[in-house]
């Protein structure tokens, strides 16, 4: 049974971290126990930790000590090797990985860098290490400044050290491919690799290879004037500003780094405008040489600036600023989530998931971890993608997690808004959003909008909405997208980040209307815990249900915890277990009880029961002894609206737990609600709920 892979390169930035970010994100969701193990790092630990294994660790919160994580330091791996010592420090890295290995059920193992003198032997050393532990091998290659016939040769080379060791290589990554390379290189090596080998091409992405202002900041040891806020701005370019202002604003790309002498209030001032103006690409940041500073009335208009990018004064010289800027070789650290994300991004794009999946896992872990659950997710919206709409396109935390939706390729969208201000929150977010990757539609405009109000207006008139009123409400975001859903233009609708929830709900309540059998709307919250995921319902729609609300509320929880991979043990809350206590409110969870035993006799339901009783083994046993759900209920359905919606929010902020939703059922197309008070996690993970839904609906 496979439980490690080793993650091997043979030249220094081939990218293998893009790997590694993919591997253990792609194992949580498998299981929660995975190690992580670098045999050889790059610092001594009194001088600095190694910044990938920090970024491993805290980025995923592997518990794991820094310390377990390596063996020796790079350094220290070069004086074993030269002074024919290698033994001693093969015996040191798999005592180090043995410990490991017994306390996870899965462990991925990564290479040296390769940074500095020795390279052969560092090669040499990781064969040893991947024969020594026994790990099957995922091999790095890297196409910057390669010809495809050099790439194809290292892919080549490297495959024949490692099979002349009889060490099992799983998958090829040929990384940082030229656009223009990227087909030459997949047809050769698919037609000369082994038939069972698994390849994976991925083209440079400027994204994970430009360095962001924090790195420029750091290396150049500058200091920093305006723009903190905004270190994370990625470079892709730069341009000195030793030109007058209109040819300097004809140079201006996408991200791009203006170097300039401090004296320039012209250059500046012309880049603060280009910057605000949406004729003009985003620009990253500044950096003033020569040791000067901006003069007063050019500090004054800065700080007067609503945002304004980084500006950094250094004092060196402009080339020889240049020249230190462009020997930046970017990292990926743990404050930069937004590159954190797009490296995992890149690997499940690029990689075949199904067939690596096969070849390395072969383990079946009980239960579900809120990172299974959420890689579950992400995997289940992909197989049949659908088109969401997201009607509050001028809210930025709407962009932000359309952004991660289309490029992770989970959705298709259509955001509701006006195309120019959508375009010009994009730029001063920084936001990495292809607006031609979406469909943005502003109702009052749309083609649809006449048909759509012939529509409303023929669903409602009964109820007395007159051609007028439909031409108005059909000017409404929560209108156009829930009609948007009906006539089938749109899959599913998530709303509810500016708008209340009965504004966002009444629509679909008017026409899209309650499935077939079902009498009422009710939701659940996909409560992610620290050790387990649970559903909890109804939390959000129905003030005081009657039992057989209750009871209905019920089953459609449970068969949304079947739909989304959770077995359903119903645990029908109360202020009392059994038949202990007394009361209106308690008689009213027993009789809702036995309606579900009744109607759907297959599901494990148990009520009353106390929330301990229902959570907690100990107290269940107590309380409930001969009961197949007390001290195990996944599904949590609560008396009445105040106890849910205190109860999760009790939960969430106690424990830090992630509460998915509220997801609404019944309805005979999917439209989930939000808090007003969400974040951008919050809206990506509805939005994947939603096409979820939709692909069952």
């Amino acid at each position: 049974m496979t439980k490690n892979i080793f993650i091997a390169t043979s030249e220094p930035y081939s990218g293998k971290s893009i790997v590694a970010l993919g591997l253990v994100n792609m194992l949580l969701g498998k299981t929660q126990r995975v190690g992580y193990f670098k045999p050889i790092v790059n610092d001594h630990p009194l001088e600095g930790k190694d910044i990938h294994v920090q970024t491993i660790i805290e980025h995923f919160g592997l518990p794991i000590n820094y310390e377990d994580t390596y063996a020796v330091t790079r350094q220290e791996a070069m004086r074993q090797i030269e002074g024919d010592t290698q033994g001693q420090m093969m015996d040191l890295v798999i005592s180090k990985f043995k410990k490991i290995e017994e306390n996870y059920d899965f462990t991925v193992i990564e290479g040296s860098d390769f940074i500095g003198e020795g390279a052969a032997f560092e090669f040499e050393a990781n064969i040893s290490i991947a024969k020594n532990l026994g790990s099957p091998v995922i091999i790095v290659v890297s196409g910057e400044d390669k010809t495809t016939a050099q790439v194809v040769n290292s892919v080549h080379t490297m495959l024949r050290n490692f099979e002349a060791r009889e060490i099992q290589v799983l998958a090829i990554v040929a990384n940082r491919i030229k656009p223009d390379q990227v087909d030459d290189v997949q047809d050769l090596l698919t037609v000369q690799l082994p038939a069972e080998s698994i390849l994976a091409v991925i083209p440079e992405d400027k994204g994970l290879q430009s360095p962001s202002m924090k790195e420029i900041y750091e290396n150049l040891g500058g200091k920093l004037l305006f723009g903190e806020d905004q270190l994370t701005n990625q470079v892709d370019n730069f341009v000195t500003g030793a030109m007058n202002v209109p040819n300097f604003l004809n140079h201006i790309k996408e991200n791009v780094l203006i170097v300039t002498p401090g004296d320039r209030g012209d250059i500046i001032i012309g880049a603060l405008q280009a910057n605000l103006s949406t004729s003009y690409p985003k620009i990253a940041g500044v950096v003033l040489t020569a040791g000067s500073e901006p003069e007063e009335p050019i500090i004054r208009l800065l700080q007067g600036s609503q945002t304004v990018f980084p500006i950094i004064a250094v004092k060196t010289g402009t080339f020889q600023t240049i020249t230190q800027i462009d020997s930046i070789k970017p990292r990926i650290t743990t404050d930069n989530v937004k590159k954190i994300q797009l490296a995992i991004d890149t690997f499940s794009k690029y990689m075949d998931m199904e067939s690596l999946d096969e070849k390395i896992i072969t383990f079946k872990p009980e239960g579900i971890t809120p990172h299974m659950f959420q890689y579950q997710l992400g995997q289940w919206a992909k197989k049949q993608t659908k088109h969401i709409v997201l009607p509050e396109g001028h809210d930025d935390r709407i962009l932000k997690a359309a952004a991660r939706l289309i490029n992770q390729e989970i959705v298709e969208l259509t955001i509701l808004g006006d195309i120019d201000v959508i375009a010009a929150s994009v730029k001063r977010l920084g936001l990495d959003l292809d607006l031609s990757r979406v469909r943005i539609i502003n109702p009052a405009k749309s083609e649809y909008y006449g048909e759509y109000v012939e529509t409303l207006y023929e669903l409602r008139k009964n109820k007395n909405v007159t051609l007028e009123m439909a031409r108005d409400l059909m000017t409404d975001v929560s209108y156009f997208g829930t009609m948007m859903v009906y006539k089938g233009h749109a899959d599913g609708m998530v709303s509810g980040a500016v708008n209340t929830t009965q504004h966002t709900i009444r629509p679909a309540l008017q026409f899209v209307k309650t499935k077939p059998g079902i009498s009422v709307v009710s939701s659940v919250f996909f409560m992610c815990l620290p050790d387990r995921v649970s559903v909890f319902g109804d939390c959000a729609v129905n003030p005081n249900p009657s039992a057989e609300q209750l009871a209905e509320i019920a089953i459609s929880s449970a068969e949304s915890s079947i739909r989304f991979g959770i077995e359903p043990r119903i645990a029908m809350l109360s202020y009392s277990s059994g038949t202990s206590g007394e009361g209106e409110d308690v008689e009213k969870v027993r009789r809702a009880t036995e309606i579900v035993k009744t109607k759907r006799p297959d599901l494990k339901v148990e009520g009353p029961i106390q929330y301990d009783a229902a959570v907690d083994p100990v107290v269940g046993k107590q309380k409930l002894p001969n009961s197949e759900v007390a001290g195990q209920a996944s599904v949590l359905i609560f008396p009445d609206l105040n106890t849910g919606n205190n109860t999760y929010k009790a939960v969430q902020r106690e424990t830090g737990a992630l509460a998915i939703g509220p997801m609404l059922q019944g309805l005979n197309k999917p439209v989930n609600d939000l808090s007003r008070g969400c974040t951008v996690d919050d809206i990506f993970n509805t939005v994947i709920i939603t096409a979820i839904q939709s692909q069952q609906s």
